[in-house]
């Protein structure tokens, strides 16, 4: 298993790799992501274009097996930048974690920590950040697709040291398996401080 950190551009070779990842993890529960190849290239290349950009590929043999993605928050769609901009938070203080996917048989070896230990670092390399800050689908307890036994991630992000910020949320559209349309979903963001 080998852990490659790549910035900009040089993600490009990985892109329909990390596209087909995405589509992958997604599918599961709280996601329940259709996906489409053609859009996860397009959302993949604006973090490409992004020179501060970072992709941290966990990859087994030739295999991309897991990705961890971050970008200044100056760079990501108006969707993450606006309820930052209603809160008073200055987004170009804000270091933004774009998502960690991870093939399910690869869980359990430490990856999920390492994917944010390595952003952590990245931002404070930087180092003209306030806050690292993700954010995350909120689905109903009583869904009718949430599997038994579910746990949601709430736990490891606090350890983490992230908390839920009520007040930082947006609504994001996109088909759930077995939808006709996109419909859109609440998300909220967790924040830990950069420093």
């Amino acid at each position: 298993m080998q852990v490659k950190i790549v910035h900009g551009e040089a993600v490009t070779p990985h892109i329909a790799d990390l596209a087909r990842l995405r589509i992958e993890v997604f599918r599961a529960f709280p996601y329940l992501y259709e996906g489409s190849e053609d859009y996860e290239t397009s959302y993949l290349a604006t973090y490409a274009r992004s020179p501060e950009s970072l992709f941290v590929l966990a990859i087994d043999g030739e295999r991309i097996v897991g990705a961890s993605t971050g970008v200044p928050m100056t760079d990501a769609s108006d969707e993450f930048k606006a309820p930052f901009l209603a809160a008073g938070i200055d987004p170009q203080q804000v270091f933004y974690f774009g998502e960690s996917v991870l093939s399910s048989s690869y869980r359990g070896r430490g990856l999920g920590v390492r994917f944010f230990e390595e952003r952590e670092a990245y931002a404070r390399r930087l180092g003209r950040f306030d806050w690292c800050a993700f954010c995350a689908v909120e689905r109903p307890k009583d869904h009718p697709l949430r599997p038994a036994g579910y746990a949601p991630l709430d736990e490891f992000w606090g350890r983490r040291g992230y908390a839920q910020r009520a007040d930082l949320r947006t609504m994001l559209a996109w088909q759930d398996i077995g939808e006709e349309d996109e419909t859109e979903k609440p998300m909220s963001f967790w924040l830990k401080p950069a420093r």
